[in-house]
């Protein structure tokens, strides 16, 4: 009993894997690649064989040494085609070819319908790409044949109601489209007059002038763009219920199809390049927003790190930064659709280009600006003189440093410059002894220079914000023809105040000098200019001679007798 169930098992294997074989179409068009060498006397003496639909030829398939004996190869596709073909259905269903490495596929919609290889074309004399045109054109024509025209009066009628019920949905939907553009273009037109009298609204000056509701014409122009988009989409499905206008229909969609397949594919193929730019974006995000949160604390002294000042940390920041997202790009480049194409390298060295030579300066005023953080010449606050220019800083940045002078202007100093000149910083020691004032007067040489100093001490200490120590002192400075230059050296913590205490200290100098009867030359004093033997107030009298009189009798002694004679008529009156 055994043995006749277990070949009728095997004879039940035998016919499901046959069956298998002959209702998988795609298995045995693919296999038609292969080359298979047989020894098959038929398959040499059969030249042609016949591929056939509905039981009539379509085209012949000439022998090649290379493939399936042509009568097997017949059969398959004959097969294949009667069974795609049983629910075709007119202006749905396409017919085109697909190019591949060595052969040409025709498909039926995403089906293949048959294959063309090259030893097809090379026994035919044809190319490979005109005897699929030819084939392809066969079939067509063969699935039109028998139903093109060959319509019942019912089918017909059935066909025009479809035609005009589309119609009736294309001329409603044309209807709903222009009623909600209207409600759209009242809206609009309200908006834009309170938008044309917003006095801050900058987007008004991009406006065309001389133009009336321009938000109106911009949705007129979509309006129109989306009818148009409508009747070319929906015209050809009209047109489709007709047998003479099906192939071009076909064909319409098929170039509308092409792109949109194109598209399609191109963006799930690009979909693995995406999410590993998409990791990479994040991770590059959050390394540099770990770095902001160790920056602020480190810049409100939350997290201190020896030896880094937290002046530093905000550059160091921005350096950092930069490299991460240059190493970033370098990993994302080769994931850019394109990004091998010519041209796409063409365009990236153009604009390398055009960044190195248009931003040379910018470049030389980044390194200066990161030299200047890490030399520490100056911080937020300091008083400073760079150049010609005295003020705060306000603002430092890897471009440019802003100070705000004593008269309240700010000023922008690229970084550049900075590094190509000298610097002077007022409050760098203002914390340890002070910062030291000087100012210089010259003085005659009939003046003692002990009483000189006594008197610049004195004014020095009755200034503003001089400090008591270290004490105020005198330098002479120098030994001219007719004066002695004395300079008078005190030491303040308020160096943002230094207008204020230059000037106290010019007016006490003043007022000492005054009080003490000490004539000041300076600016160089040129004798007899007007005939006053001083340029004291103090020591001036009322006196009315001309300065002609007052020289001779200078000259002649008398000068010192008229201001006995002078003084003591003052006193009597």
């Amino acid at each position: 009993m055994r043995s006749p169930q277990l070949a009728l098992t095997l004879l039940l294997c035998l016919y499901s894997i046959f069956s298998i074989a002959q209702n998988n179409a795609s298995d045995s068009i693919v296999s038609e690649d292969q080359v298979i060498h047989t020894k098959s006397d038929d398959s040499i003496t059969d030249q042609f064989a016949a591929v056939t639909l509905s039981g009539d030829t379509l085209f012949l398939i000439r022998y090649s040494p290379n493939e399936y004996p042509v009568k097997y190869r017949a059969g398959q596709i004959s097969q294949r085609l009667e069974s795609l073909s049983k629910n075709y259905k007119k202006g749905i269903d396409t017919i085109y070819s697909k190019k591949e490495e060595s052969f040409i596929s025709v498909m039926y919609n995403d089906e293949i319908a048959f294959i063309v290889t090259e030893n097809d074309a090379r026994s035919n004399r044809v190319s490979t790409e005109k005897l699929a045109e030819i084939q392809m054109a066969k079939y067509r024509d063969a699935l039109h044949q028998d139903t093109k025209y060959d319509l019942s009066t019912q089918e017909w009628l059935k066909r025009i109601g479809f035609f005009l019920l589309s119609l009736l949905v294309l001329i409603a939907a044309f209807k709903l489209i222009n009623w909600l553009f209207k409600k759209l273009n009242t809206y609009l037109s309200k908006f834009e007059k309170k938008f044309l009298k917003n006095k801050k609204n900058i987007f008004k000056y991009f406006i065309p002038r001389n133009t009336t509701n321009i938000f109106v014409f911009v949705s007129n122009m979509i309006r129109y763009i989306v009818l148009v988009l409508i009747l070319l989409t929906y015209l050809p499905f009209m047109f489709s219920f007709f047998p003479w206008t099906e192939e071009m229909v076909s064909k319409f969609y098929s170039y509308l199809a092409n792109p949109v397949k194109f598209v399609f594919f191109g963006f799930i193929d690009f979909v693995p390049n995406l999410i590993f730019i998409v990791v990479i974006l994040f991770i590059t995000r959050y390394i540099i927003r770990v770095q902001k949160d160790i920056v602020d604390d480190i810049e409100t002294e939350k997290f201190i790190i020896k030896g880094f000042p937290k002046d530093w940390a905000n550059t160091t920041q921005k350096i950092i930064s930069l490299l991460i997202w240059a190493f970033a790009l370098v990993l994302i480049y080769p994931h850019l659709p394109g990004s091998a194409s010519p041209a796409f390298r063409g365009v990236s060295i153009f604009i390398g280009a055009i960044v190195s030579f248009g931003s040379t300066s910018a470049i030389a005023n980044i390194i200066a600006g990161v030299v200047i953080t890490y030399m520490r010449p100056y911080q937020i606050g300091d008083r400073v003189k760079i150049q010609n220019t005295t003020g705060d800083v306000i603002e430092k940045t890897l471009l440019v440093t802003r100070i705000r002078t004593i008269k309240n202007e700010d000023v922008t100093i690229p970084n550049a410059n900075i590094i190509n000149n000298h610097l002077i910083n007022y409050s760098a020691n203002v914390d340890k002894n002070g910062l030291l004032l000087h100012t210089s007067i010259t003085i005659g040489y009939d003046v003692p220079w002990h009483k000189v100093e006594k008197l610049l001490i004195e004014a020095a200490s009755k200034s503003l914000h001089i400090e008591p120590e270290p004490k105020p002192f005198v330098l002479q400075t120098s030994l001219d023809d007719n004066y002695v230059s004395y300079e008078i050296n005190a030491y303040s913590k308020e160096a943002k105040k230094m207008a204020l205490i230059y000037s106290d200290i010019h007016k006490n100098i003043l007022d000492v000098f005054n009080t003490a009867g000490v004539e000041i030359l300076s600016p160089q004093y040129i004798a007899a200019r007007d005939g006053n033997l001083t340029t004291v107030p103090s020591q001036l009298s009322n006196d009315s001679r001309s300065p002609i009189d007052k020289i001779v009798d200078h000259l002649t002694g008398q000068n010192q007798a008229i201001k006995v004679k002078t003084n003591q008529s003052g006193k009597d009156s």
